[in-house]
């Protein structure tokens, strides 16, 4: 299989992979540099937009430019005059947290989820999962979360899929689409036979979940029965985040990181914090923008 480093660009921690169909480009974020990042496949170009905080996740806006979390909650951001504007703070109040994984579901609400961020601080699960509506209103749909991780929604929008990657488990939701509640939680991978857990993931046009795994260097695929039917093995061993695009929605761009390791931990790896293309012969589909 083809796995092509298209950006090296050393990311501390790459994540939050975004397709753009009109614009043809693929957003992404390196969270600890505070970085935006924007690649444009024809040209090979990766602008990138510097953050005041740490950032959590992007989704594109209806309006224009994009909406994201910070550690500080909801913002919109403005890529042409570089202005960010807060939105809310739904964790004021939880210094130990920071927002981490999300994106736009197919109705065009936002969603982004919190996580346990304080070093040298026993972990603890205080995170949650967040759904930000067209008016704005910011609804807390998990709670008791250690890292949100592994937000996807199947194709029909009747399942969203989630992670708590201090836990080996991915778990599947009944999805409302007309009101964006979530019931009748249960258990659709449990990946405790390998060691792994979940970050980053996407759904493609038939139904699979693709789901990154770090510190074992894979992107495995399931079937929307849970089964595992392939694992691409990645050149370096922290897979972040993934996301389809390109022509016709046919590659599959896969983020990584360094997260602040020695020098000698990379030694037999390629391209530690890059991105990465990888034709896997599978189409995905775009997630609309935000609509507030």
């Amino acid at each position: 299989m083809d796995i092509t480093c298209v950006v090296d660009a050393r990311a501390e921690l790459g994540e939050g992979t975004i397709w753009d169909p009109v614009e043809g480009v693929l957003w992404w974020i390196d969270i600890w540099q505070k970085l935006i990042h924007r690649y444009d496949p024809r040209t090979g170009r990766d602008e990138t937009w510097q953050a005041p905080e740490y950032l959590g996740c992007i989704g594109l806006r209806a309006s224009g430019g994009l909406v994201l979390t910070m550690a500080s909650g909801f913002y919109f951001f403005d890529p042409a005059s570089g202005r960010f504007e807060a939105i809310f703070d739904p964790e004021a109040d939880l210094p130990d947290t920071r927002f981490n994984d999300g994106k736009p579901d197919r109705q065009g609400r936002f969603w982004s989820g919190s996580m346990f961020e304080a070093p040298g601080k026993t972990p603890r699960f205080i995170g949650s999962l967040y759904r930000m509506d067209k008016d704005l209103s910011v609804h807390r749909m998990i709670e008791g979360v250690g890292c949100c991780n592994g937000l996807a929604w199947s194709p029909d929008s009747r399942t969203m899929y989630f992670s708590d990657s201090h836990t080996p488990i991915v778990r599947a939701y009944d999805f409302d689409a007309a009101t964006g509640d979530i019931e009748n939680e249960r258990v659709f991978v449990d990946l405790s036979d390998f060691g792994g857990i979940a970050d980053g993931a996407t759904v493609d046009a038939d139904g699979c979940y693709w789901v990154t795994i770090p510190f074992k260097g894979r992107v495995d695929q399931y079937d929307p029965a849970g089964r595992r039917m392939r694992t691409i093995a990645m050149p370096t061993d922290l897979p972040t985040c993934c996301e389809f695009g390109g022509e016709g929605l046919g590659t599959l761009y896969v983020t990584t990181a360094v997260l602040r390791r020695p020098e000698e931990t990379f030694r037999d790896q390629r391209n530690p914090g890059g991105l990465f293309a990888i034709e896997t012969g599978t189409s995905g589909l775009t997630l609309p923008p935000f609509g507030g």
